[in-house]
């Protein structure tokens, strides 16, 4: 079984047409576990009526408001399926999608040097998020298929539950945000996934979902960023340029942060060198802002 993860805050405006992708899925044994992040409008009313309907096996639970990573570790030690797949309430499937995600994880169950697989993020004028990329299939961990391969854009990871459930995402006090990335390049460093260049998820950047947000999240969530930030710095994998990116953004996110940077918060020796850039930045933020 494949579980549907949808973490959602007050979009009970765009969720339906997620409910009805799932609803025209030519495979059926999935769950949708739906983890409401405190919202305040009308969303627990419309689950309601959605369990009512009894089309969709769902399970539905709201709790405290926390962050999209609280909801995903949330979501991990309820999920039934062996497959833990991330759509977002403003987001929606192509009516093959989870067909195609078991033919896929059917060729990978037995090896267990995969974390699971991966299809294509398509807007809905049916164009690449990041844009094109040539190639089939590939069975490489996500930091090569971004290093070696030069793939950009959002993907449709679907990994193994048992798998997340050992690595999850790192929580600090009064913050409410860290990038999903720093899960996924941990499981990096042991596992790799099967890649498969076909269209499944149909997603549009809204004005109040995270990506058109991301600097006032990372600003908001500084521990949380500056370990994202460090770990990137320390992925000798990455190229020179994305640890140089990485160590400005740590000063830009964060630079009026006045707790301690101790441990894996504390910058790399190196990183001081991005300070007057980071510095830049945030300045140029601010402005925009």
């Amino acid at each position: 079984m494949i579980t549907v993860f949808t973490p959602t805050y007050n979009r009970g405006y765009i969720i339906k047409q997620l409910y009805d992708s799932l609803i025209l899925q030519s495979y059926k044994d999935f769950e949708w576990l739906v983890i409401d992040d405190g919202s305040t409008d009308d969303t627990e009313e419309l689950f309601k009526s959605f369990i009512a309907e009894q089309k969709l096996n769902i399970h539905y639970l709201k709790i405290e408001n926390g962050g999209k990573h609280r909801a995903i570790n949330k979501g991990v030690i309820l999920a039934q399926g062996k497959y833990f797949f991330i759509v977002d309430s403003d987001d929606y499937l192509h009516n093959n999608a989870l067909e195609r995600i078991y033919f896929y994880t059917k060729q990978i169950e037995d090896d267990k040097t995969f974390a699971g697989v991966c299809g294509l993020k398509i807007y809905p004028n049916g164009r690449k998020v990041g844009g094109e990329a040539n190639y089939k299939i590939l069975d490489t961990d996500s930091i090569s298929f971004r290093e070696k391969y030069r793939v950009k854009g959002d993907m449709a990871e679907v990994f193994e539950t048992d798998i997340l459930k050992n690595y999850p995402f790192p929580e600090f006090e009064n913050e409410k945000f860290i990038s999903e990335g720093i899960v996924w390049s941990r499981i990096a460093h042991k596992y790799k996934l099967r890649y498969f260049n076909e269209p499944i998820y149909i997603c549009d950047y809204l004005e109040d979902g995270l990506t058109r947000s991301i600097r006032k999240y990372h600003r908001n969530s500084p521990k949380g960023t500056m370990l994202f930030y460090n770990e990137m710095i320390r992925q000798k994998r990455n190229g020179l340029k994305k640890r140089l990116i990485a160590a400005v953004n740590y000063w830009r996110y964060t630079i009026k942060y006045k707790g301690e940077r101790a441990g894996e918060l504390a910058p790399i020796g190196w990183s001081y060198c991005c300070y007057p850039l980071g510095l830049l930045f945030y300045y140029m933020d601010i402005r925009k802002k």
